[in-house]
């Protein structure tokens, strides 16, 4: 995955990228306190997402899902982590907060969603295995067609009927259609899509904010009324998935750089997918978006102030 190409572009890139955490928290806030510069974005949510993927795609080829097979251990304990942990946590943690329905069927929809791109950056940034991660997360992605709508309806089929079919056929359009695009672009035209990949960070990294700051923006009043039991259930499904990913990983015999790529693949969520999906499948409600917006800023910012302590105090040379 050659998200940070080499040349000038190339390392404006990998800044802009490596800042993720901080352009989403200010992002965060300026959708907060002024709504409106960023409530115009909601009707591209599924564009913006879908652009995503595609940019995901683009920067994948065929090794990058057989190097997962290289070392198959770690691969597969980390996305078999990712629909077992996260999923289950995020039942627990609803039950424990008692979270009302719209917010525990959002908590737990976001918690069954795959990997989220942002990982293979903060993978870089806590000298993991970057190539592990972008395996991981894809692999992750493609399952979760079918994994994340079957996970949510079985966590939270109890609070509300969960629209199995539509959600299925929504990840296909939305996520799996782009990346099978982007990677049949890359393996016809690497190219075009080498350039093209030297853009593609800096614009999911765009559109991630503007997906977040929508979702903030048009539910901030509902947020707020969640109170602050809503931050800390979605701090506490992240918090449980970074370290039980690791310490998983680490029982299992994985060593340290793998562990810490899986605990960060297994802690990161996809979140702009769980606000796509909240919006179109539970609109019912306001609410069942929240957590996914909250998500998408607490597990960047943990994940980064994670891979700056790994980094600093435990480097691995």
């Amino acid at each position: 995955m050659s998200w940070a190409p080499n040349g000038f572009a190339g390392q404006v890139a990998r800044k802009i990228t490596d800042a993720f955490a901080s352009f989403l928290l200010v992002g965060s806030l300026w959708a907060w306190f002024y709504p409106s510069a960023f409530v115009w974005f909601k009707p591209y949510i599924t564009t913006g997402l879908g652009l995503i993927m595609l940019g995901m795609g683009l920067t994948l080829s065929p090794g990058d899902f057989r190097a997962g097979f290289h070392g198959p251990k770690p691969f597969f304990i980390g996305v078999v982590g990712q629909f077992i942990i996260m999923p289950l946590v995020g039942w627990f943690v609803s039950q424990a907060f008692r979270l009302d329905p719209p917010l525990a069927v959002g908590l737990i929809l976001v918690a069954s969603c795959p990997g989220g791109t942002a990982s293979n950056v903060v993978s870089f940034l806590a000298r993991g295995n970057v190539p592990l991660s972008v395996a991981m997360t894809a692999a992750s992605t493609v399952a979760s067609v079918a994994l994340t709508p079957w996970l949510t309806a079985v966590y939270a089929g109890s609070y509300v009927p969960v629209p199995v079919g539509a959600m299925l056929m929504d990840m296909v359009t939305v996520v799996l259609l782009p990346i099978l695009l982007g990677v049949l672009l890359n393996l016809f035209l690497p190219k075009v899509t080498t350039r093209l990949a030297i853009f593609s960070p800096c614009l999911s990294v765009t559109l991630i904010v503007l997906i977040v700051g929508a979702i903030i923006g048009d539910r901030r009043v509902a947020i707020a009324a969640a109170g602050p039991s809503l931050l800390l259930a979605v701090l506490t499904l992240h918090l449980v998935g970074f370290a039980t990913g690791y310490f998983c990983a680490r029982i299992a015999g994985v060593s340290v750089q793998d562990s810490r790529t899986i605990s960060i693949e297994i802690g990161m969520q996809n979140s702009g997918l769980g606000a796509k999906l909240a919006n179109t499948h539970f609109a019912g409600d306001p609410l069942s978006a929240a957590p996914s917006a909250l998500s998408a800023v607490l597990h960047s910012l943990v994940g980064s102030f994670l891979a700056a302590c790994w980094r600093l105090r435990h480097p691995l040379l």
